[in-house]
Protein backbone atom coordinates (compact mmCIF):
# COMPACT_ATOMS: atom_id res chain seq x y z
CA UNK A 1 0.00 0.00 0.00
CA UNK A 2 2.87 2.58 0.55
CA UNK A 3 4.89 1.56 -2.29
CA UNK A 4 1.57 2.56 -4.37
CA UNK A 5 0.82 5.71 -2.67
CA UNK A 6 4.32 6.35 -3.39
CA UNK A 7 4.19 5.38 -6.93
CA UNK A 8 1.22 7.89 -7.38
CA UNK A 9 3.15 10.57 -6.05
CA UNK A 10 6.03 10.35 -7.96
CA UNK A 11 3.68 10.38 -11.11
CA UNK A 12 2.02 12.77 -10.34
CA UNK A 13 5.22 14.77 -9.52
CA UNK A 14 6.49 13.78 -13.07
CA UNK A 15 3.51 15.22 -14.93
CA UNK A 16 3.80 18.39 -12.55
CA UNK A 17 7.09 18.69 -14.14
CA UNK A 18 6.49 17.74 -17.67
CA UNK A 19 4.05 19.86 -18.22
CA UNK A 20 5.01 22.69 -16.43
CA UNK A 21 8.21 22.87 -19.07
CA UNK A 22 10.26 22.04 -15.78
CA UNK A 23 12.68 19.13 -14.74
CA UNK A 24 13.40 19.27 -11.34
CA UNK A 25 17.47 18.28 -12.34
CA UNK A 26 17.64 21.27 -14.04
CA UNK A 27 17.53 23.35 -11.30
CA UNK A 28 20.91 22.40 -9.32
CA UNK A 29 22.26 20.84 -12.54
CA UNK A 30 24.88 22.57 -14.58
CA UNK A 31 24.70 21.39 -18.05
CA UNK A 32 27.04 21.10 -20.78
CA UNK A 33 27.87 23.66 -23.53
CA UNK A 34 24.51 25.75 -22.83
CA UNK A 35 24.56 29.77 -21.70
CA UNK A 36 22.42 32.36 -21.00
CA UNK A 37 22.11 35.69 -22.96
CA UNK A 38 19.63 37.89 -22.85
CA UNK A 39 18.78 40.40 -25.39
CA UNK A 40 18.01 44.11 -25.27
CA UNK A 41 18.57 47.65 -26.25
CA UNK A 42 21.66 47.34 -23.58
CA UNK A 43 22.73 44.39 -25.83
CA UNK A 44 21.35 44.35 -28.46
CA UNK A 45 24.02 41.25 -30.01
CA UNK A 46 23.48 39.30 -26.87
CA UNK A 47 27.60 38.74 -26.79
CA UNK A 48 29.60 37.79 -24.23
CA UNK A 49 30.76 40.88 -22.07
CA UNK A 50 29.09 43.37 -24.18
CA UNK A 51 25.75 44.49 -22.33
CA UNK A 52 25.52 47.77 -20.30
CA UNK A 53 28.31 49.26 -22.22
CA UNK A 54 26.70 53.07 -23.04
CA UNK A 55 26.87 55.91 -20.42
CA UNK A 56 30.05 54.23 -18.43
CA UNK A 57 28.19 51.28 -17.50
CA UNK A 58 25.39 53.59 -15.89
CA UNK A 59 21.68 53.00 -17.10
CA UNK A 60 22.71 54.16 -20.85
CA UNK A 61 20.09 52.28 -23.20
CA UNK A 62 16.79 50.74 -21.42
CA UNK A 63 14.49 51.58 -24.47
CA UNK A 64 13.85 53.59 -27.09
CA UNK A 65 11.49 55.52 -29.42
CA UNK A 66 9.40 54.09 -32.59
CA UNK A 67 7.78 56.08 -34.35
CA UNK A 68 4.56 55.98 -35.93
CA UNK A 69 4.91 54.18 -39.34
CA UNK A 70 8.19 52.54 -38.18
CA UNK A 71 9.86 49.46 -36.98
CA UNK A 72 12.39 48.00 -34.86
CA UNK A 73 14.62 44.49 -35.22
CA UNK A 74 14.59 43.65 -31.76
CA UNK A 75 16.46 40.33 -32.33
CA UNK A 76 18.63 39.37 -35.10
CA UNK A 77 20.81 36.45 -33.25
CA UNK A 78 23.07 34.31 -35.16
CA UNK A 79 23.54 30.62 -33.72
CA UNK A 80 21.39 27.52 -32.23
CA UNK A 81 19.58 28.76 -28.93
CA UNK A 82 15.78 28.48 -27.07
CA UNK A 83 14.07 31.80 -26.33
CA UNK A 84 12.67 31.08 -22.85
CA UNK A 85 11.24 34.62 -21.90
CA UNK A 86 10.05 38.01 -23.57
CA UNK A 87 9.21 40.78 -22.04
CA UNK A 88 8.04 44.02 -22.80
CA UNK A 89 6.06 47.10 -22.13
CA UNK A 90 5.19 50.20 -24.21
CA UNK A 91 3.95 53.84 -23.43
CA UNK A 92 0.85 53.80 -24.83
CA UNK A 93 -1.05 50.68 -24.03
CA UNK A 94 -4.78 51.59 -25.56
CA UNK A 95 -6.90 48.82 -27.41
CA UNK A 96 -6.22 50.73 -30.65
CA UNK A 97 -2.31 50.44 -30.17
CA UNK A 98 -2.02 47.08 -29.06
CA UNK A 99 -4.30 46.13 -32.60
CA UNK A 100 -2.09 48.67 -34.82
CA UNK A 101 1.18 47.61 -33.81
CA UNK A 102 2.42 44.18 -34.44
CA UNK A 103 4.95 41.69 -33.64
CA UNK A 104 6.94 39.05 -36.46
CA UNK A 105 9.27 36.41 -35.86
CA UNK A 106 11.42 34.57 -38.27
CA UNK A 107 13.23 31.38 -37.77
CA UNK A 108 16.59 29.87 -39.30
CA UNK A 109 16.55 32.72 -42.21
CA UNK A 110 12.90 31.89 -43.45
CA UNK A 111 11.75 34.72 -45.67
CA UNK A 112 8.29 34.27 -44.46
CA UNK A 113 7.65 35.11 -40.60
CA UNK A 114 6.64 32.31 -38.60
CA UNK A 115 4.76 35.08 -36.13
CA UNK A 116 2.82 38.01 -37.31
CA UNK A 117 -0.09 38.89 -34.58
CA UNK A 118 -1.08 42.16 -33.59
CA UNK A 119 1.32 42.85 -30.21
CA UNK A 120 -2.09 42.33 -27.63
CA UNK A 121 -3.15 39.54 -29.05
CA UNK A 122 -0.18 37.24 -29.14
CA UNK A 123 0.53 38.19 -25.56
CA UNK A 124 -2.52 36.42 -24.57
CA UNK A 125 -5.69 38.65 -24.25
CA UNK A 126 -7.67 40.04 -27.68
CA UNK A 127 -9.07 43.28 -28.54
CA UNK A 128 -6.33 45.22 -27.54
CA UNK A 129 -7.80 44.86 -23.69
CA UNK A 130 -5.51 44.59 -20.72
CA UNK A 131 -5.93 43.12 -17.47
CA UNK A 132 -3.64 41.44 -14.81
CA UNK A 133 -3.58 37.82 -15.47
CA UNK A 134 -1.91 34.84 -15.34
CA UNK A 135 -1.29 31.75 -17.59
CA UNK A 136 0.62 29.19 -18.27
CA UNK A 137 2.13 31.16 -21.41
CA UNK A 138 1.64 34.44 -20.92
CA UNK A 139 1.16 37.07 -17.89
CA UNK A 140 0.31 40.86 -17.11
CA UNK A 141 0.97 41.25 -13.33
CA UNK A 142 -0.62 44.82 -13.36
CA UNK A 143 -1.81 44.93 -16.51
CA UNK A 144 0.66 47.00 -17.90
CA UNK A 145 3.20 44.65 -19.32
CA UNK A 146 3.47 41.75 -21.63
CA UNK A 147 5.06 38.30 -20.55
CA UNK A 148 5.41 35.42 -22.75
CA UNK A 149 7.11 31.86 -21.72
CA UNK A 150 6.88 29.70 -24.49
CA UNK A 151 9.71 27.44 -25.21
CA UNK A 152 10.83 28.77 -28.98
CA UNK A 153 13.68 26.99 -30.86
CA UNK A 154 16.23 27.61 -33.48
CA UNK A 155 19.19 26.01 -35.50
CA UNK A 156 20.97 28.76 -36.70
CA UNK A 157 19.15 32.46 -36.65
CA UNK A 158 16.43 33.96 -34.55
CA UNK A 159 14.52 37.98 -35.57
CA UNK A 160 11.81 39.28 -34.15
CA UNK A 161 10.76 42.90 -35.48
CA UNK A 162 8.32 44.99 -33.25
CA UNK A 163 6.34 46.80 -36.59
CA UNK A 164 4.58 50.11 -35.24
CA UNK A 165 1.55 50.32 -37.17
CA UNK A 166 -0.21 52.66 -34.50
CA UNK A 167 -1.00 56.31 -34.93
CA UNK A 168 1.64 56.95 -31.91
CA UNK A 169 5.25 57.20 -31.53
CA UNK A 170 5.91 54.41 -28.71
CA UNK A 171 8.62 54.43 -26.02
CA UNK A 172 9.26 50.85 -25.98
CA UNK A 173 11.28 48.45 -23.33
CA UNK A 174 12.37 44.67 -23.87
CA UNK A 175 14.16 41.72 -23.22
CA UNK A 176 14.41 38.59 -24.64
CA UNK A 177 15.79 35.78 -22.23
CA UNK A 178 17.36 32.25 -24.08
CA UNK A 179 19.65 29.94 -23.90
CA UNK A 180 22.34 29.63 -26.22
CA UNK A 181 23.59 25.67 -27.86
CA UNK A 182 26.50 24.61 -30.09
CA UNK A 183 23.34 22.95 -31.76
CA UNK A 184 20.31 20.66 -31.03
CA UNK A 185 20.79 17.41 -29.91
CA UNK A 186 17.68 16.25 -31.30
CA UNK A 187 15.20 17.35 -34.16
CA UNK A 188 13.11 20.63 -33.50
CA UNK A 189 9.66 22.00 -34.16
CA UNK A 190 9.41 25.72 -34.76
CA UNK A 191 6.95 28.18 -32.90
CA UNK A 192 4.72 29.68 -34.72
CA UNK A 193 1.40 32.31 -34.27
CA UNK A 194 -1.49 33.20 -36.57
CA UNK A 195 -4.25 35.87 -36.14
CA UNK A 196 -7.53 36.74 -38.16
CA UNK A 197 -11.14 37.17 -37.48
CA UNK A 198 -14.45 36.73 -39.15
CA UNK A 199 -15.14 39.75 -41.42
CA UNK A 200 -15.72 37.24 -44.33
CA UNK A 201 -17.91 34.79 -42.51
CA UNK A 202 -21.58 34.20 -43.67
CA UNK A 203 -24.76 33.06 -41.38
CA UNK A 204 -23.70 29.21 -40.55
CA UNK A 205 -20.27 29.07 -41.28
CA UNK A 206 -17.88 28.35 -39.18
CA UNK A 207 -14.88 30.73 -37.88
CA UNK A 208 -11.29 29.86 -38.78
CA UNK A 209 -9.61 30.04 -35.63
CA UNK A 210 -6.30 28.08 -37.23
CA UNK A 211 -6.98 27.97 -41.03
CA UNK A 212 -5.66 24.72 -42.29
CA UNK A 213 -1.61 24.23 -41.97
CA UNK A 214 0.29 21.75 -43.78
CA UNK A 215 3.05 19.87 -41.97
CA UNK A 216 3.44 17.72 -39.09
CA UNK A 217 3.17 19.56 -35.02
CA UNK A 218 0.93 20.52 -32.43
CA UNK A 219 -1.78 22.95 -31.73
CA UNK A 220 -0.99 24.86 -28.13
CA UNK A 221 -4.34 26.51 -28.03
CA UNK A 222 -6.23 29.68 -28.71
CA UNK A 223 -6.90 32.72 -27.10
CA UNK A 224 -10.41 34.31 -28.84
CA UNK A 225 -12.15 37.68 -28.70
CA UNK A 226 -15.81 38.54 -29.58
CA UNK A 227 -17.90 41.41 -29.98
CA UNK A 228 -21.16 40.43 -29.50
CA UNK A 229 -23.72 42.16 -32.44
CA UNK A 230 -26.09 44.17 -30.77
CA UNK A 231 -28.88 43.17 -32.36
CA UNK A 232 -29.18 40.31 -30.71
CA UNK A 233 -29.59 42.29 -27.34
CA UNK A 234 -28.26 40.30 -24.18
CA UNK A 235 -29.24 36.70 -25.77
CA UNK A 236 -26.25 34.25 -24.90
CA UNK A 237 -23.87 34.13 -27.65
CA UNK A 238 -21.76 31.25 -26.64
CA UNK A 239 -23.09 27.90 -28.15
CA UNK A 240 -20.52 27.43 -30.66
CA UNK A 241 -18.21 24.45 -30.55
CA UNK A 242 -14.75 24.26 -31.37
CA UNK A 243 -14.03 22.02 -33.78
CA UNK A 244 -10.28 20.68 -34.46
CA UNK A 245 -9.57 18.47 -38.18
CA UNK A 246 -6.57 16.30 -37.85
CA UNK A 247 -4.49 15.08 -40.52
CA UNK A 248 -7.10 14.51 -43.65
CA UNK A 249 -10.11 15.13 -41.85
CA UNK A 250 -13.54 15.36 -44.16
CA UNK A 251 -16.20 16.91 -43.87
CA UNK A 252 -16.26 16.28 -40.45
CA UNK A 253 -13.60 16.65 -37.26
CA UNK A 254 -11.95 14.28 -34.88
CA UNK A 255 -12.68 16.96 -32.09
CA UNK A 256 -15.26 18.56 -30.81
CA UNK A 257 -16.33 20.28 -27.86
CA UNK A 258 -19.47 20.99 -26.37
CA UNK A 259 -19.85 25.15 -26.59
CA UNK A 260 -17.52 28.11 -26.21
CA UNK A 261 -17.69 28.54 -22.78
CA UNK A 262 -17.30 24.46 -21.79
CA UNK A 263 -14.01 24.90 -24.20
CA UNK A 264 -12.33 27.42 -21.77
CA UNK A 265 -13.60 25.14 -18.77
CA UNK A 266 -16.82 27.05 -17.43
CA UNK A 267 -20.35 26.58 -17.98
CA UNK A 268 -23.63 28.79 -17.74
CA UNK A 269 -23.80 32.26 -17.46
CA UNK A 270 -19.82 32.94 -17.78
CA UNK A 271 -17.93 35.29 -15.49
CA UNK A 272 -14.38 36.49 -15.72
CA UNK A 273 -10.94 34.11 -14.04
CA UNK A 274 -7.70 33.20 -15.08
CA UNK A 275 -6.02 30.01 -14.60
CA UNK A 276 -3.09 28.29 -16.03
CA UNK A 277 -4.67 26.58 -19.19
CA UNK A 278 -7.92 28.64 -19.23
CA UNK A 279 -9.71 31.54 -18.40
CA UNK A 280 -11.61 34.54 -19.29
CA UNK A 281 -9.93 37.54 -18.36
CA UNK A 282 -12.36 39.90 -20.37
CA UNK A 283 -16.48 39.59 -19.99
CA UNK A 284 -17.84 42.81 -20.47
CA UNK A 285 -21.49 42.13 -20.78
CA UNK A 286 -22.04 46.30 -20.81
CA UNK A 287 -19.53 46.59 -23.81
CA UNK A 288 -20.53 42.77 -25.23
CA UNK A 289 -16.87 42.33 -25.35
CA UNK A 290 -15.65 39.11 -24.17
CA UNK A 291 -11.79 37.29 -24.53
CA UNK A 292 -10.83 34.00 -23.61
CA UNK A 293 -7.90 31.20 -23.42
CA UNK A 294 -7.73 27.51 -23.49
CA UNK A 295 -4.04 25.89 -24.01
CA UNK A 296 -3.55 22.34 -24.35
CA UNK A 297 -0.84 21.48 -22.40
CA UNK A 298 -1.74 18.74 -20.32
CA UNK A 299 -4.17 17.28 -23.23
CA UNK A 300 -1.88 17.89 -26.38
CA UNK A 301 -3.35 17.99 -29.56
CA UNK A 302 -0.80 16.32 -32.04
CA UNK A 303 -1.03 16.10 -35.69
CA UNK A 304 0.93 14.49 -38.38
CA UNK A 305 -0.01 16.12 -41.83
CA UNK A 306 -2.64 19.07 -40.96
CA UNK A 307 -4.47 20.87 -38.55
CA UNK A 308 -7.64 23.13 -39.02
CA UNK A 309 -9.69 24.56 -36.06
CA UNK A 310 -13.13 26.08 -36.25
CA UNK A 311 -15.68 27.44 -33.77
CA UNK A 312 -19.24 27.65 -34.67
CA UNK A 313 -20.66 31.31 -34.20
CA UNK A 314 -24.01 30.35 -32.39
CA UNK A 315 -26.22 31.35 -29.73
CA UNK A 316 -29.10 30.36 -27.47
CA UNK A 317 -32.42 32.00 -26.66
CA UNK A 318 -36.00 31.63 -26.30
CA UNK A 319 -38.81 31.57 -29.33
CA UNK A 320 -40.32 34.96 -29.07
CA UNK A 321 -36.66 36.84 -28.74
CA UNK A 322 -35.32 35.30 -31.38
CA UNK A 323 -38.55 36.09 -33.76
CA UNK A 324 -38.10 39.78 -32.87
CA UNK A 325 -34.03 40.24 -33.80
CA UNK A 326 -35.25 38.14 -37.22
CA UNK A 327 -38.05 41.16 -37.64
CA UNK A 328 -35.31 43.76 -36.91
CA UNK A 329 -33.26 42.43 -39.77
CA UNK A 330 -30.97 40.59 -37.41
CA UNK A 331 -29.40 37.16 -39.00
CA UNK A 332 -30.66 34.28 -37.19
CA UNK A 333 -30.99 30.53 -38.15
CA UNK A 334 -32.32 28.13 -35.66
CA UNK A 335 -30.64 25.06 -35.30
CA UNK A 336 -31.91 22.71 -32.09
CA UNK A 337 -34.42 23.21 -29.72
CA UNK A 338 -34.99 21.80 -26.39
CA UNK A 339 -38.60 20.66 -25.88
CA UNK A 340 -39.82 18.60 -23.08
CA UNK A 341 -39.14 15.32 -24.82
CA UNK A 342 -35.57 15.72 -25.86
CA UNK A 343 -33.21 17.71 -27.90
CA UNK A 344 -34.93 18.16 -32.06
CA UNK A 345 -32.33 18.85 -34.67
CA UNK A 346 -34.18 21.04 -36.33
CA UNK A 347 -31.91 20.98 -39.39
CA UNK A 348 -32.86 17.32 -39.63
CA UNK A 349 -36.41 17.26 -38.18
CA UNK A 350 -38.33 19.07 -41.67
CA UNK A 351 -41.36 18.05 -39.98
CA UNK A 352 -40.94 20.47 -37.07
CA UNK A 353 -42.98 23.89 -36.89
CA UNK A 354 -41.13 27.04 -38.52
CA UNK A 355 -39.68 29.20 -35.80
CA UNK A 356 -42.59 31.68 -36.80
CA UNK A 357 -45.28 29.24 -36.59
CA UNK A 358 -47.17 29.77 -33.63
CA UNK A 359 -46.83 25.34 -33.12
CA UNK A 360 -43.19 26.19 -32.20
CA UNK A 361 -42.46 26.15 -28.63
CA UNK A 362 -42.50 29.36 -26.84
CA UNK A 363 -40.62 28.48 -23.35
CA UNK A 364 -37.92 26.12 -25.04
CA UNK A 365 -34.16 27.19 -25.30
CA UNK A 366 -33.34 27.52 -29.13
CA UNK A 367 -30.08 27.29 -30.41
CA UNK A 368 -29.38 29.84 -33.20
CA UNK A 369 -26.89 30.69 -35.63
CA UNK A 370 -26.00 34.27 -35.84
CA UNK A 371 -23.05 36.66 -36.55
CA UNK A 372 -21.13 38.23 -34.27
CA UNK A 373 -17.64 39.39 -34.68
CA UNK A 374 -14.79 37.03 -33.95
CA UNK A 375 -10.87 37.10 -33.35
CA UNK A 376 -8.35 34.62 -32.55
CA UNK A 377 -4.46 33.96 -32.20
CA UNK A 378 -3.55 30.31 -32.72
CA UNK A 379 -0.28 28.90 -31.28
CA UNK A 380 1.19 25.62 -32.51
CA UNK A 381 4.68 23.96 -33.36
CA UNK A 382 5.10 22.85 -36.96
CA UNK A 383 8.29 20.75 -38.27
CA UNK A 384 9.59 23.70 -40.54
CA UNK A 385 10.24 27.27 -39.75
CA UNK A 386 7.35 28.37 -42.29
CA UNK A 387 4.10 27.72 -42.71
CA UNK A 388 1.24 27.98 -45.78
CA UNK A 389 -1.21 30.89 -43.70
CA UNK A 390 -2.25 33.90 -44.79
CA UNK A 391 -0.46 37.46 -43.87
CA UNK A 392 -1.59 39.70 -41.26
CA UNK A 393 -4.68 41.67 -42.15
CA UNK A 394 -4.14 45.19 -42.65
CA UNK A 395 -4.47 47.57 -40.06
CA UNK A 396 -8.14 48.56 -40.83
CA UNK A 397 -9.41 45.20 -40.56
CA UNK A 398 -7.91 44.48 -37.48
CA UNK A 399 -9.27 47.56 -35.83
CA UNK A 400 -12.53 46.47 -36.22
CA UNK A 401 -14.37 45.28 -32.49
CA UNK A 402 -11.79 47.95 -30.74
CA UNK A 403 -12.63 50.60 -28.72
Amino acid sequence: MVKKIFQVIFSLFFIFCLFGNIKAQELYDIPRSKETRWISLENLSGDKGKAGIENKGAKGHASEWIKAGESKIMMDYEGAGVINRIWMTIIARNPAALRSIYIEMYWDNAKKPAVSVPLGDFFGIGLGRRTPFQSVFFSDPEGKSFNCYIPMPFKKHAKIVFINESKQDQLLFYDVNLTKLNKHPKKIAYFHAYWGNSSQCKLGEDFEILPKVQGKGRFLGTNLSIVADTIYGDLWFGEGEVKIYLDGDNPHPTLAGTGTEDYVGSAWNLGPFSQMYQGAPIVDKVNRQFAFYRYHIPDPVYFDSDCRVTIQQMGGGGRDLIRAIAKAGGEVKPVTVMTSKGLVKLLEESSFPDINDDNFPSDEWVNFYRLDYYSATAYFYLDKPENNLPALAPVSQRLKGVQ
